[in-house]
């Protein structure tokens, strides 16, 4: 058994928000794994405890997926439907529904390119609830942008700080700052990094569950996110983006 709100947090984490769709659920030793993502964003979802035995499913449509999961309530029981040895559907029960989820074949989805740590993180940092729910609002206050920028600063007490910065490109433009302290390098001092702020937003909104989130940025131009809790770990590879 497994609760649907679990489930559904899963599914969601590397999904985000609905962008990746063709993935492969890999089952081992009762922990669930999803590769996802496209080249310069990708993501590894683990989720512990997972009631089926060992298998490769093909998941080819998450977000019919991820409906259907949204109609249960409570404990779900999961067991695989088979023709000649290979898994055709997934059922999904609960107190009132019985659902099938129809498999695809797991050699039509293609794999995901999985990224190595760089040598150096320049930044480390440790993000409380409250540095994700406001770099969410953040971000929320200028919907129509897609880019933010981050970059190592010196605050009004010369400390070193990470500053992510939302809303228009110009100088004279109206923005946010919103600074956060950690283990972080002074060799980039004030170099610009910008990144896709909407799938940064996503992945923070899909992981506010999450008991750890650890973010890390490399000069390279790749930052990691990391979020933990007893049920599920989530790591995230997004690479910076180019601007025209």
């Amino acid at each position: 058994m497994i609760s649907k709100n679990l489930l559904a947090s899963f599914i969601s984490k590397y999904s985000v928000n609905n962008r990746f769709e063709n993935v492969k659920w890999r089952i081992e030793n009762n922990v669930l794994t999803v590769y996802a993502g496209v080249s310069g964003r990708v993501c590894k979802v683990q989720l512990n405890n997972f009631p089926l035995d060992d298998v490769e499913l093909g998941v080819w449509d998450t977000t019919k997926l991820s409906k259907l999961v949204s109609v249960t309530s409570g404990e779900l029981l999961l067991s695989l439907e088979t023709q000649n040895e290979l898994p055709k559907k997934l059922h999904i029960s609960d107190s009132s529904f019985d659902l099938a989820f129809s498999l695809a074949d797991k050699f039509i989805i293609p794999s995901v390119k999985w990224y190595n740590d760089p040598d150096k993180w320049e930044v480390e940092l440790e993000l409380t609830r409250e540095d994700v729910d406001n770099l969410i609002k953040s971000k929320n206050a200028f919907t129509e942008q897609e880019v933010f920028t981050m970059k190592v600063v010196k605050d009004l007490d010369n400390d070193i700080a990470c500053e992510f910065t939302f809303g228009e490109l110009g100088d004279y433009s109206s923005k946010i700052n919103y600074s956060i302290k950690g283990n972080i390098d002074e060799s980039i001092l004030d170099r610009v990094y910008p990144f896709d702020a909407t799938l940064f937003k996503d992945i923070l909104n899909s992981n506010k569950d999450q008991e750890e989130c650890l973010f890390k940025f490399s000069s390279k131009g790749m930052k990691k996110i990391s979020f933990k809790s007893d049920d599920i770990e989530s790591i995230y590879y997004i690479a910076q983006k180019e601007l025209n």
